[in-house]
This record gives C-alpha cells, structure tokens and sequence, in this order.
C-alpha cells in the first residue's frame, strides 16, 4: 500500500509517525509525502522536510508564497511519476486544500486526519472538505456530528496527542535536579512555531516577572521546542524582566514538575489535561490579525480543554459574536484563556499568583482537571485510524496486526 503524507506542523508530525506506526502493524506500506523528523524516523520518504514552512498569519504565509507554489509543483511531480493509493493530510490548512485538490483531480482518495477547526472560524471553507476529502478523520467528539452534519462523510477516532502523551517517559533525574525542595515552578510554554515564540514570551515573560515578584521562592523554566527557538528565548530572557533557564526537549517534564504553567494556545492544552496541571492559556496576535479573525469565531473559547468542557462550544446562533476582547470568567472555564493583541500580563499573573498562594484553589484546579481527563483523555486514535483506512483501501482484505519490530 502506497500512501502519500502532507503533514506540515510540529504536531502533525508527531501523529503522522504514529499514524505510520499502526499503518505498518496492519499492511505492507510505502510512506511517502511531506512531514519533519519524527515522520522520517517512522519510515516515511520524505519529499521535503517541513519545520521551516510551519507559518500562520496573512502576512507571513504571503511572504512565502514562493515556496509553496513550487513545493505544490514538486507534490504533483510525485504523484504523477509514482501514483499513491491515497493521501493523507493532517492539518495544514491552507496548502493542505491544494494538496488535496491535485488528488481529487487524479482520482486519488484524500483522508484528512485531523482537520482544520473549520467549526471554529471561517467555517464556509467546509466546502473544500465537501469538494477535496473523501474521508473527514475527526479528532474531537464534537466535530462528526458538526461535519456530517455540513455533508462530509466524517468519523470521530479520537484525539492522536493522547497516543504520544501515554507513551511518554519521564527522565526522573532532571525531574529531581529541576525542582529541588522546597522550590516553586512556573512553566512557559510560548508555542512550537518561531512565529508563536516572537510574539508571546514577552508577554509571559513579563507575567512571569510579576507572579516572581510577589510569591516567593519561584523559579521560572522556558520550554522550547528546538535549538533554534531556544536561542531566541535565550536571547529575550537577557533583554526581558526576569531570569529564567530555557530547555529543548523537556517539556512534558517542565509540565509534569510545574505547579502552574502560562501556555501559548494550541495542542499544548491537551497535554496540560493529560497532566492535570493549572495553567492560563494566552494567544497574542498583532493587531490587524485580530481584526481580522475576531469577526470570523464560531466558538465560545479558543483552547481545546475549554471546549470539550462545556456542552455548548458554539455561539448562538453561529457566527453571531466575535471573540471577546474580556476573557471567560475563571470559573466559566477550567483554562482562563486571553486572546489578545493587547499587554494582558497582569490578568495572566493574578491566576498563577492565586493558585501558589492559596493550595486549595490549585487543588479545586486540579481535580477538575482530573474529571475532564477520565471522560476524554483515552488514547487509540492512531490504531482506529489506522483499522479505518486500511478498511477503506483493502476491503475484506486487512491485514492481522503484526509485532513491531
């Protein structure tokens, strides 16, 4: 079975590789496409390594529409010298619809795992999903009815991130060397795109100077996603408000050691549930970005844990109200979130500030935390996903699981 990957965020790759996995458990596979490092270590033949085109915004898409135009060109090179048995897009919207496009126009089926949160905002690009996807993979529980419901032929296999966080070991050594007793820490997470990074450290930072200023004996640690971004928050914690030690590669024992954490929105949340760990969640964007997006929402909050906490995570009726300039209520939402343009680093401190001095609002936190991950935080979404395609490619002809080697 020949399958053709377009995958171009961090995290897309991570579920691409275990998608692959489970793929090469049940077939004969050939991997090839477009992903980063651990999809190559997975066994995929990449066309191209990815990590430098993960961009969002107008303006820097725009700026790197050369790329992408010739990358497009280069994937339907591929698909017309070796033809694939089908294609799989995780996420990436945007170049992922013209992906799908030159499938659709080869016959070739399109599944798309783990799409873009069109309920969100935007939501008439449901129709590229109409035209482009043959198999809509959904990830929250939500989504299948809400896709279905817009004519895709959709299925809820469950969120791939909860895979990876159940295979994660912990390096119990640093875990001891990063929080010494009686220590505090303060996590940041600012986001795994550089543009992410830019934007948001400074304002956690700042934040972060004022929770240090005010509870003693805090020590704060940057989680960066690679080297490259780990230089660049080397290079603001100098110029920035308060100390702090930047690592690579460390994160889900930064998240584990934390007593809170101030996180940049995005998947990040879910491995905060996975922790059961306190955190206000922030997604700063320039100014004419937000006037562009806020009029677009659909939904009543921007992190994931949020949504899957309420039973009710759209706006009525859609696309009525915009994203709130005031954020939910703390108690309204189990993450306080603050999408913004603006300098909101006091807002952000007041909650670390209160969990650290008051251990029972931590704990009050935490156990509802703990609630929401019993009913959602079940792994197996690579595995269903993996039983769906095969079923669909090979009908009456999957293969028995066979051991990893």
């Amino acid at each position: 079975m020949r399958i053709f990957f377009s995958v171009g965020e961090p995290s897309g790759d991570l579920h691409g590789a275990n998608l692959i996995r489970q793929l090469q458990l049940r077939t004969s596979l050939v991997a090839t496409g477009l992903g980063g490092p651990r999809m190559q270590a997975a066994g995929c033949a990449l066309v191209r390594e990815m990590s430098d085109l993960a961009v969002m915004g107008f303006f820097p898409v725009i700026a790197k529409l050369p790329r992408f135009w010739r990358l497009l060109s280069q994937v339907e090179r591929s698909f017309d010298d070796c033809r694939p048995d089908a294609v799989v897009l995780i996420d990436y919207p945007g170049f992922n619809w013209h992906v799908a496009r030159l499938a659709k126009e080869r016959g070739i089926p399109v599944f798309y795992y783990g799409l873009p949160q069109l309920w969100a905002w935007a939501s008439w690009r449901v129709k590229k999903v109409q035209r482009y996807v043959d198999h809509a993979l959904c990830k929250l529980p939500f989504e299948e009815a809400w896709f279905r419901s817009q004519g895709c032929r959709a299925t809820y296999v469950g969120h791939p991130y909860f895979d990876e966080l159940a295979q994660q070991r912990m390096d119990s050594l640093f875990l001891e060397s990063i929080r010494p007793p009686p220590g505090r820490l303060v996590t940041i997470l600012p986001g795994s795109r550089t543009q992410e990074v830019r934007y948001n450290l400074p304002l956690l930072l700042k934040a972060a100077a004022q929770v240090r200023r005010e509870v003693r004996g805090v020590r704060l640690a940057v989680a960066s996603y690679n080297e490259r971004q780990a230089s660049m928050a080397r290079e603001l914690v100098a110029a920035g408000p308060v100390p702090a030690d930047v690592f690579v590669d460390r994160t889900p024992e930064l998240m584990a050691a934390a007593d809170c954490c101030l996180a940049c929105s995005g998947s990040v949340s879910l491995e905060l549930l996975f922790h059961a760990k306190p955190a206000v969640i922030v997604y700063r964007v320039g100014w004419l970005t937000y006037q562009l997006v806020r009029r677009l929402i659909n939904v009543r909050f921007i992190t994931l844990v949020n949504l899957l906490d309420t039973d009710r995570p759209f706006v009525e009726p859609l696309g009525a109200e915009t994203l709130a300039v005031e954020p939910p209520q703390p108690d309204e939402v189990l993450y306080p979130e603050y999408p913004t343009w603006r300098d909101c680093s006091s807002q952000i401190a007041q909650h670390a500030i209160g969990w650290l001095n008051d251990e029972r609002s931590r704990q009050r936190a935490i156990s509802r935390l703990m609630e929401l991950r019993e009913r959602i935080a079940a792994g197996g979404a690579s595995a269903t996903a993996a039983d769906y395609i095969v079923r669909e490619l090979r009908p009456g002809q999957a293969a028995p699981l066979r051991k990893a080697s």
